[in-house]
């Protein structure tokens, strides 16, 4: 996992916290670089296997459009209400388009690990419902930075 943070080392979760915040977390903020350089952020849900975040994103949308224009990608996924309770993790990298666009179930082994935990995680199923509307984006991240403000009291 690429951990390139330098500020804020001693509220950086560690890899097994930052495993376990990305296991567990629902949504995040996907940005993307429209045409003329503009950016453009939008929530969607999201799967983490230990290496990769996974993207299951409308084929139609201007996310996608976005990306296969330029592959830059950055997610933010966090949470919190109060300042002492904020945690997050910033993710950047290239995005990756896997399987048919849009899925719709054909055999992809390099899926099945992805596919299993979006269903479990959001439709408590083993298997995925599709709807001929989707595709998966994988994010390997280049940098990933993190923060846990609850670690702050502990300074």
């Amino acid at each position: 996992m690429a951990v390139t943070q330098r500020r804020g080392r001693r509220i950086m979760m560690s890899p097994g916290e930052l495993d376990e915040f990305l296991s567990t977390e629902r949504t995040c903020r996907v940005a993307t670089v429209s045409g003329g350089g503009a950016p453009h952020v939008s929530a969607l849900w999201f799967a983490w296997d230990g290496t990769s975040l996974w993207l299951f994103s409308i084929t139609r949308s201007k996310r996608w459009a976005d990306l296969r224009r330029d592959q830059r990608i950055a997610v933010v996924i966090d949470t919190g209400v109060e300042y002492a309770e904020l945690r997050g993790a910033e993710l950047s990298g290239t995005a990756t388009f896997v399987g048919e666009a849009p899925r719709t179930g054909e055999r992809c082994p390099e899926l099945d690990v992805p596919e299993r935990l979006f269903a479990q995680k959001y439709f408590a199923m083993d298997s995925m419902p599709y709807d001929g509307k989707h595709a998966w984006i994988r994010l390997t991240p280049d940098a990933i930075s993190s923060w846990d403000f609850r670690k702050l009291a502990q300074l």
